[in-house]
């Protein structure tokens, strides 16, 4: 029987500080922002717009799958990875902004991918985007 692993953390500014990357913290990387934290997670190059700087995480490995899960009624454009963290970047003000939450969970080694991401597909939409996140 797999033993289930599930964790979720907060990353936000701290001080007045950019957003650190907690899930980058694990592997003694720190991130500026919460773009970054999403270039590094995603694997892709983003642009910070805050900071005015460029993450390029494309030669990261064992990337499975990435998406994006929207509300039904979101804007187009918050199906654009770079936009909208830019968004959640330029939409808090608090130095204490709380920007993401990263979620950390295991999956049962008994489902190939597809199962896995339609497990976490189901999860997210009952969770997280029926609650309009």
């Amino acid at each position: 029987m797999p033993n289930p692993h599930f964790r979720v953390s907060i990353i936000s500014r701290g001080g007045g500080r950019s957003a650190v990357a907690t899930a980058a913290y694990g592997s003694g990387s720190k991130l500026s922002s919460v773009v970054a934290a999403a270039a590094y997670r995603s694997g892709e190059v983003l642009h910070d717009e805050r900071v005015n700087k460029t993450f390029d995480y494309t030669r990261k490995e064992n990337i499975v799958h990435t998406e994006i899960i929207t509300p039904t009624r979101s804007p187009l454009w918050a199906t654009d990875r770079q936009a909208l963290w830019n968004s959640v970047e330029f939409g808090e003000k608090r130095k204490d902004a709380q920007l993401a939450r990263s979620i950390i969970a295991s999956l049962p080694r008994e489902l190939d991918n597809e199962q896995n991401i339609q497990l976490v597909r189901e999860f997210v939409a009952e969770q997280f985007t029926a609650q309009g996140m």
